[in-house]
């Protein structure tokens, strides 16, 4: 490509298709992140229940944690990217292209949905079901168990008090 036919416009256009490829695979994986997840809470826990061993519910809280904080990481990355099209690369191709209307209308189009509100609390309860209140039911029943040793009780509380950060970013970042 000759030098004259680069040209702010191309390169804006280029930058698009190359963040939505990045949203489109961070939707991927952050939705798969909670079919994993929720697979593994489902080993774990078959394997406590086949062994008996209670202690074993601690794997929950870890795999909910990490997993957790790597969804909510993808899902900011998401909405960001939505931002910066919607209020930065958007109007400066508007404005090189003379457009009257919005450019990349699809970005603040498909927010106006009536139901949307509806869906992003029905998604934070879920989220939070997933990664707050499956590992603390774990936590609970191990603290109910027999198997209470005060170093695992200890770990315990520390995840109980991750997960409850974890919990404030989920709220904090469904508000946006």
């Amino acid at each position: 490509m000759a030098a004259e036919d680069v040209t702010e416009s191309r390169l804006l256009l280029a930058e698009y298709d190359r963040i939505k490829e990045e949203q489109k695979a961070r939707i991927g994986f952050r939705d798969n992140l909670l079919y994993f997840t929720l697979a593994a809470s489902t080993a774990v826990l078959t394997i406590t229940v086949q062994n008996r061993r209670a202690q074993l519910l601690l794997a929950v809280p870890v795999i909910c944690l990490v997993l957790g904080w790597t969804y909510l990481v993808n899902d900011e990355k998401i909405s960001a990217i939505g931002r910066y099209i919607r209020d930065q690369l958007g109007p400066r191709l508007a404005e090189l292209s003379g457009a009257r209307g919005a450019v990349f209308g699809w970005e603040a189009y498909h927010r106006d949905d009536a139901s949307r509100t509806t869906r992003k609390r029905l998604q934070t309860a879920f989220d939070l079901f997933t990664y707050l209140a499956l590992p603390m039911t774990c936590v609970i029943a191990f603290w109910s168990s027999r198997s209470v040793h005060p170093l695992l009780l200890v770990v315990s509380i520390v995840q109980t008090l991750a997960l409850a950060m974890l919990t404030w970013q989920f709220l904090h970042y469904s508000e946006h």
